[in-house]
């Protein structure tokens, strides 16, 4: 049947129940998202041990994310083009399915392969669930208000889904950490097929998938992946530099295609876009600066300071609350600023003084000052990452949606990526140097490959090891753990300037007004 044309004449032929259960399953397929993100790793050690498969320890988080990262692009176009609801569902089905199989997996490569299934699905959620708000609430302020679900949503799993996951390996087998997308999988299926419409764009008939660009952008998104899991793992550099040099040509050719393409899946358009040209950029530098934080301050705080990792997660858990405490006080600020986009600013020094501060850090800093810092971290990052996603989904046409919110995703995916990656390159180069030249001083050449290696210090059996067969273990222990602390200061230092860069991108990004619907388009509503 045809709706009202108009953004705001569709909102208004849905009740408020359709629309409150509809936010209810893409909260509930969010939460099965991000659960699966925070459990599996407190899970890894344990499935290890029962399936024998060490070689492909790293390969278990691999997969995923390279099939992952890969998918977003492809069906936030096709989300565009044929209407959003299909993929979903097609989405949680998959997803489900391949929990499932994780569950079931017999050894480590079949955990692998499920894995990387469980990706396609997990990367088709994240292209299509968050373009699926503005076509039920097209009113920005509408928006922002209910938008608050999904960040209450991502703070809940990513907040219970650490304990969760211990609670869950130790009480029922670590097969459960994966079995519990299965009635999470069941309830968003029947809250999404029930209630949410589906809404085109578009009155033309669907044009046929940039196929060509499909490949283009798996070749170097794939690349990219393997090239930045594979650095610091220092393997041969005849590898890394093919690998560098498929992507390279892969983005070339991309770039090539997408300009002669009838119906690209990236409209050069969209990647000329004044406005979001610049939202794509900070959400590529805040991926880099949030994934080189969350993953580095816990080793300083373990392996640098010796705490236990109960005591490190205690220590990085404000940070990812206050992302959801920071998004639902931005819903309330953002509409009321008549300049809005300087909020941008604002999350970004935020973020960079939790870094900078982080580099100062040091065993005799109180830990109320280390909780009160990440608090503001993720305060800073509460006023990023929700006003990037509304930012682009106003300035960007109807009609690219879902690939500008999926682009937007992509980015952050891949400045993470880049930021595990380049940040691990640093502070690995940094601790070896420093630790071959205290060696040196110190006489004890011997002891090289023990101390240049930060799991050392992080595991017990190694350390007690250490302490019996070395003289003045304490000693070069106690200067190693001082030597990776430096290490990890640098590369915060590194992360905060790289975040300041970032308010160049902020007075690039347009004046956005937040008092009126999305611009308005042609909508069928099926």
């Amino acid at each position: 049947m045809n709706a009202p044309s108009s953004p705001a004449g569709l909102a208004a032929g849905l009740d408020f129940r359709q629309r409150l259960m509809a936010m209810l399953g893409l909260c509930c397929v969010l939460i099965m998202v991000a659960l699966d993100q925070t459990v599996v790793g407190t899970a890894m050690p344990t499935v290890v041990a029962d399936l024998h498969g060490f070689a492909l320890y790293a390969w278990v988080g691999t997969s995923y994310l390279l099939t992952s990262v890969i998918t977003v692009p492809v069906f936030g176009k096709l989300g565009d083009d044929h209407g959003r609801k299909p993929f979903v569902l097609t989405a949680i089905v998959l997803f489900t399915a391949a929990s499932m199989l994780c569950g079931l997996a017999q050894d480590m490569l079949q955990l692998v392969l499920a894995r990387a299934l469980q990706g396609v699905g997990g990367g088709m959620l994240v292209a299509t669930t968050f373009a699926c708000v503005p076509d039920l609430f097209p009113h920005t302020r509408e928006r922002l208000r209910w938008q608050v679900m999904l960040s209450a949503s991502f703070g809940l799993a990513n907040a219970i889904g650490p304990s969760l996951g211990g609670f869950l390996t130790e009480c029922l087998g670590w097969r459960w950490v994966f079995f519990v997308n299965l009635p999470v999988g069941v309830v968003s299926l029947w809250l999404v097929w029930r209630f949410l419409p589906v809404i085109r764009h578009d009155e033309r008939p669907p044009s046929r998938l940039d196929w060509q660009g499909a490949v283009l952008i798996a070749l170097f998104l794939g690349s990219l992946q393997l090239t930045v899991e594979w650095l610091p793992q220092h393997k041969s550099p005849l590898l890394l530099a093919a690998l560098a040099g498929l992507g390279l040509a892969a983005l070339a050719a991309l770039l090539w295609w997408e300009k002669r393409s009838p119906n690209p899946l990236l409209p050069p358009s969209m990647l000329s876009h004044k406005g979001l040209a610049p939202l794509f950029g900070l959400s590529l530098l805040m991926g880099f600066g949030m994934f080189a934080v969350m993953y580095y301050a816990p080793l300083m705080f373990q392996a640098g300071f010796g705490l236990s990792p109960n005591q490190a997660g205690l220590l990085v858990t404000p940070l990812v609350v206050f992302i959801t405490i920071g998004s639902m006080l931005n819903g309330r600020i953002v509409q009321r600023m008549k300049h809005p986009t300087r909020l941008l600013g604002l999350g970004l020094l935020m973020f960079a003084a939790t870094a900078a501060l982080l580099a100062r850090t040091s065993p005799s800093t109180p830990h109320a000052l280390i909780f009160a810092n990440m608090m503001m971290g993720g305060l800073g990052l509460g006023l990023l990452m929700p006003n990037l996603t509304i930012f682009v989904q106003q300035l960007a046409p109807r009609q690219q949606l879902g690939v500008s919110t999926a682009m937007l995703q992509s980015t952050r995916m891949v400045g993470g990526m880049l930021g595990t990656a380049v940040m691990g390159a640093v502070v690995s180069h940094r601790f070896r140097e420093s630790v071959e030249a205290m060696l040196t001083a110190r006489h004890g050449e011997s002891w090289r490959s023990w101390l240049a290696d930060p799991q050392t210090l992080l595991n017990a059996d190694s350390l007690a090891q250490f302490r019996h067969a070395a003289v003045g273990a304490d000693g070069l222990l106690a200067a190693s753990r001082e030597l990776l602390v430096n290490a990890i200061h640098y590369s915060q230092w590194l992360v905060a300037l790289g975040l300041l860069l970032g308010l160049w991108l902020v007075r690039k990004v347009p004046a956005v007004r937040l008092d009126s619907a999305v611009p308005e388009q042609e909508l069928r509503h099926e």
